[in-house]
């Protein structure tokens, strides 16, 4: 496995084409406003030196034998989904924000399990093909953004009725020694941080649809691959002169990007799928389930952090003691551990695939995601009340550094007796930052988005729900006759 610095210097050696606000960042891994989120995937790394967290952090790989990194790991048993949901919130209780690893594993899992039923039906070799990528990352240890969401376009259109062909993801050719593809990846979570993409399809396709039904790996800088890191709320503070107070988080933060792919050309055997449209569906809703557990890891970290910042903010606001205060604390905890619980249990609940590796219970892991579209906006609007409108209206740092100017600030944002202002304004600016600043990205806004919009969890806890053996166990208990209905 590799270590934190290894990690930053495997990527100094790639040749990435990124962009932010219209310039070429010819070094994105020390870029200022860029780094914040490279540090998060950075603690995937460093936690996973730490022999205390051993069991949650790695896993022995069932293809290599070895000790392996858990975010390269194919879950081999319900403990195994259980740890993975336990690694999530490990690490967003030590980051406050996105640590970018979760898609490229869950994609691991439902590619892993999807090819192997391709094969089984079409006499294909993705499996084993994707078997020995799979070795290659899990060997290097490295960072894979798994892609899945495309632009779209015209909702109501399918990807073949586009005005534009490359609003979906496709392939433009076919050759012996392998494909060619044009189209974008957007919303792509740690992909300016990861060694490689591992696409998907991002909907059921049918037969006219058959060239957006692909799914492969490419190196973060293959030819004619270009990135668009994704603008933040706040994002520019990190940049400014006095960066150490007001973006709240100053060492963590996650990051998305627009990745356009450019007539890529794709070796043979990094192809898992190739037009087999009747499979996308089966890859997407796997990926999805597997995705939507993951927020019950995640989100439940970062809301136990954010839930201490509220109750520090309680302490410097010198309201503590008071019931409506705990109280607001206490719901918050609440929703927090409502959310990790359903985490658990879709994990819980797993079973094992034709494949071997494990799936999450489908239908309790819809209800864990959909949950996570309501819970932590509650949790946010509950630390934003226990903060006070200070926490959006107080003066920035350079204020408090400005020699005269500093003095005013001190003297009007005192808080509680014997509290130091500073503190108070680093505690109120991390609020800030986790509910409206960088951090809500990977908390507030993709606890919406991510995974799928609410409606699409909505549509699998219909399909997953078996509405006709509900009917069916109270026709029993009410002794109904059905011959009488006819």
């Amino acid at each position: 496995m590799m270590t934190r610095k290894e990690y930053e210097d495997s990527l100094r050696k790639m040749n990435l084409n990124v962009w932010f606000m219209g310039e070429k960042i010819e070094n994105p891994v020390d870029h200022p406003i860029i780094r914040p989120s490279m540090n998060s995937v950075g603690m995937t790394y460093e936690l996973a030196q730490m022999p205390e967290y051993q069991e949650v952090m790695t896993a022995v790989s069932n293809l290599t034998g070895k000790r392996i990194n858990r975010f390269c790991h194919l879950h081999q048993s319900t403990e195994d989904l259980k740890n993975k949901v336990k690694m999530q919130r490990l690490l967003g209780q030590k980051t406050a924000s996105c640590f970018q690893r979760c898609v490229g594993m869950d994609a691991f899992n439902a590619i892993y399990s999807t090819t192997y039923e391709i094969d089984e039906a079409c006499g294909t070799e993705y499996h084993k093909r994707f078997v020995e990528y799979l070795k290659y990352v899990q060997d290097n240890d490295l960072v894979v953004d798994g892609a899945m969401t495309d632009p779209k376009g015209d909702r109501g259109l399918s990807p073949s009725q586009q005005e534009d062909p490359d609003l979906y993801l496709h392939i433009d050719e076919v050759r012996e020694d392998g494909i060619i593809v044009s189209g974008a990846k957007a919303h792509q979570t740690g992909a300016i941080n990861s060694h490689e993409h591992l696409i998907m399809p991002t909907i059921a396709m049918r037969e006219e649809d058959a060239d957006y039904a692909v799914s492969f790996a490419c190196p973060s800088d293959a030819e004619g691959i270009l990135m668009i890191y994704g603008r933040q709320s706040c994002d520019t503070r990190k940049s400014e002169e006095y960066h150490d107070i007001d973006p709240g988080n100053t060492e963590f933060g996650g990051h998305e990007a627009l990745v356009v792919f450019d007539r890529v050309f794709i070796p043979k055997e990094r192809v898992f799928m190739c037009r087999e449209y009747q499979f996308a569906g089966m890859m997407v809703e796997r990926f999805a389930g597997y995705h939507r557990q993951s927020y019950g890891g995640c989100k439940v970290g970062v809301g136990d952090v954010l839930i201490g910042a509220a109750a520090l903010a309680a302490d410097y606001n010198g309201v503590p003691k008071a019931t409506h205060i705990k109280d607001k604390i206490i719901e918050m905890t609440h929703l927090n551990e409502t959310l990790y619980a359903c985490g658990i249990a879709c994990s819980s609940e797993g079973k094992q695939m034709k494949a071997g590796n494990y799936m999450v219970d489908l239908l309790l892991a819809n209800v864990c995601k959909q949950n996570i579209t309501r819970f932590p906006y509650e949790i946010a609007r509950l630390a934003e009340d226990i903060a006070g409108g200070i926490m959006v209206t107080m003066p920035s740092e350079a204020d408090l550094r400005h020699p005269e100017l500093g003095k005013v600030v001190r003297k009007y944002l005192v808080g509680a007796k014997g509290k130091h202002v500073e503190n108070r304004m680093r505690i109120l600016r991390l609020i800030e930052n986790i509910t409206l600043g960088t951090a809500a990205v990977g908390y507030r806004t993709e606890s919406m988005h991510g995974a799928g919009s609410p409606q699409a969890q909505r549509i699998m806890i219909a399909r997953q729900s078996d509405l006709e053996s509900k009917k069916e166990m109270a026709r029993n208990i009410a002794k109904i006759d059905v011959s009488l209905d006819h």
